[in-house]
C-alpha cells in the first residue's frame, strides 16, 4: 500500500483525546524510544495504555505518525498527574530494568508536573518502587491524597 496523507488524516481520531492526554502518550512513546530499541514488551504496555484509556490502535497510530501537530499539555488534576507518573514508570518497568537514564527521564517529568523539588528523589523510587512490585495505580493515588 503506498502513502496517502488523506488515508491517515481521516483516521486521526485522537481529537477525542484531551491535549494532556496526547501529550501523555506522545511522552510514553519517548520513554520507549529512548532505550537502546523499542522492545515488543514496551509497544503492549503502550496498546494496553492506550485501550485503558478508551483508545484503539489506530488512535494510537494516528497521533503518532503526526506528534508534532500535538503541543505538550500539564494534566491539571493531581490524580492525573500521578496517574500519567505511575503510566511513565509501567513503561520504563515495561523492559524490566530501570536505567539511571530511566531513572533521570522520570525525575524530569515529576519536575514538569510541578511536584516540590524537595521531594523528586524520593517519588521517583516511590513509582518505580510500586510498579515493580506490581501496586495498582488507585491505591498509589489514594497513597499520596492521604
Amino acid at each position: 500500500m503506498s502513502y496517502n496523507k488523506s488515508y491517515y488524516k481521516d483516521m486521526d481520531t485522537t481529537t477525542t483525546m484531551s491535549p494532556a492526554l496526547k501529550s501523555h502518550f506522545l511522552s510514553l512513546y519517548q520513554i520507549a524510544m529512548s532505550d537502546a530499541g523499542f522492545l515488543m514488551s514496551e509497544l503492549e504496555v503502550l496498546y494496553h495504555l492506550a485501550d485503558e484509556k478508551g483508545f484503539t490502535k489506530q488512535d494510537l497510530g494516528a497521533l503518532l505518525l503526526n506528534p508534532v501537530t500535538y503541543g505538550i499539555a500539564l494534566p491539571e488534576r493531581l490524580e492525573t498527574r500521578i496517574e500519567y507518573l505511575y503510566d511513565l514508570t509501567r513503561m520504563i518497568w515495561a523492559s524490566g530494568r530501570v536505567t539511571s537514564k530511566d531513572r533521570e527521564a522520570l525525575k524530569k517529568y515529576c519536575i514538569k508536573f510541578e511536584f516540590l523539588d524537595e521531594n523528586i528523589e524520593d517519588l521517583t523510587d516511590y513509582f518505580i518502587d510500586c510498579v515493580q512490585k506490581g501496586v495498582q495505580k488507585e491505591e498509589i493515588i489514594n497513597q499520596l491524597n492521604a
